[in-house]
């Protein structure tokens, strides 16, 4: 279809998405996704002064009551700060910690998630950070934070993996589980405005994005698709078609609250009903870590990249090991690993996400993963992120169980 047709087909396509139910021969209808998250992110330089956030919590009521209007499920609101702790020095970290707890208290009051972006932000050893990080997360219920370990300006930060995985070690023993780890990342190349957590933080003026729960939808067009190339073009056109009104509903929004519009992440995230491993199965007819995932993994990425609508973050396709039971289930079956999920990583957009490794993995090693997924981002100019659960007890192989429903049982990776 020359491109032309194929933008006036999906400009009829979401004028249609738009029409409200109940048409014609139509008894009901339902999105074909949800939206995952409705970001808000906020300057907050002055952390004893809550009214920004205040401010923001009730805007985002607003925008899940606009979005839930227009009929899209809302699973979670979501408030990006300023990344202020990254410039405090260790004894005025510690000083600011009840007061991050009153952030934190807060936002979980209005059930939204907050994320004070990355504690560490400049490629240097910090030797508090980690036992800190520890005490906030044990402290908080829905707080995330980042220490960055890639930039464009420096390449691998050396040294602040080291700390990230320090952080991680240390943030594994809060709960007998390891799902601490849960609200904390290293973050390799990651912009401002991304709306997915742990890694989002925010510059500049406030500003919104969306993040969908999307998977279902590359599952349904890779089951109809002959091959990759027509997988990609049909998940493209699709998504051209279902994000329009999403853009619209945002935007909107945004005008009336304020707010700069980032876009959307259309990041196809998983969940326990909506599974990406199950897309990929769809066009590869074989078990996830088969030959041919690999190729499958760069269809939806390059629909992805090549969408008509505002695109914001990640943008590629995420494989949280943890929070997909069809990804959970082939990594227990031994069908890839750590090193499979690096070379997805290559051609897709988060790195080594909720991958959960032996409790006794030395702070060494774990740097050195840091540093790989570090070095990828680096290398191929685009975000990517380490959020690895050291499981307490558990060694390579053994089966664990979570108590949050947004894991799934899995076996625990090797890593050397």
């Amino acid at each position: 279809m020359p491109a032309q047709s194929r933008r006036d087909f999906v400009k009829l396509l979401g004028a249609v998405a738009l029409m409200p139910p109940g048409g014609v021969g139509e008894a009901s209808y339902v999105r074909p996704f949800k939206v995952r998250t409705i970001t808000a992110g906020i300057e907050l330089n002055d952390v004893t002064d809550l009214r920004p956030v205040e401010a923001a919590i009730a805007a985002l009521g607003r925008g899940k009551s606009a979005f839930e209007l227009a009929e899209y499920e809302v699973e979670t609101i979501r408030l990006a700060t300023s990344p202020f702790i990254a410039s405090l020095s260790a004894r005025d970290r510690e000083k600011a910690l009840p007061l991050i707890q009153r952030l934190d208290a807060l936002a979980t009051a209005h059930s939204v998630m907050a994320s004070v972006g990355p504690v560490l932000a400049t490629d240097r050893l910090d030797p508090d950070l980690a036992s800190w990080a520890a005490e906030l997360a044990r402290t908080t219920k829905s707080l995330s934070f980042s220490v960055v370990v890639a930039s464009p300006e420096r390449g691998v930060h050396h040294q602040a993996a080291t700390v990230a995985a320090q952080t991680i070690v240390a943030m594994a023993g809060v709960t007998p589980d390891g799902v601490a780890n849960f609200r904390f990342a290293a973050a390799a190349n990651i912009p401002p405005g991304t709306p997915f957590f742990p890694v989002a933080f925010h510059q500049g003026p406030d500003a919104m994005s969306i993040g969908l729960e999307s998977a279902n939808r590359v599952q349904a067009a890779f089951a109809a698709a002959s091959d990759a190339h027509d997988a990609t073009d049909r998940l493209r056109t699709m998504l051209d078609a279902e994000l329009a009104p999403v853009a619209g509903v945002a935007a909107a929004l945004a005008r009336r609250e304020g707010w700069a519009y980032l876009g959307i992440d259309p990041s196809p995230a998983p969940g326990q009903d909506r599974s990406i491993g199950a897309a990929i199965e769809a066009l590869t007819h074989l078990p996830f870590g088969s030959a041919s995932t690999l190729e499958a993994c760069a269809a939806i990425t390059t629909a992805l990249k090549t969408l008509q609508v505002r695109t914001c973050g990640y943008a590629g396709l995420m494989l949280p090991v943890l929070e997909d039971p069809v990804l959970a289930h082939r990594a227990t079956e031994g069908r890839y690993g750590i090193r499979d999920l690096l070379l997805y990583s290559s051609v897709c957009g988060t790195g080594l996400d909720v991958v959960p490794i032996p409790g006794d993995t030395a702070v060494e090693t774990v740097a050195r993963l840091i540093r790989d997924v570090a070095a990828l981002s680096t290398k191929l100019h685009k975000p990517l992120s380490a959020r690895l659960f050291p499981i307490p007890g558990k060694k390579a192989g053994d089966v664990v169980h979570f108590a949050d429903p947004r894991l799934t049982e899995c076996a625990v990776l090797r890593v050397e």
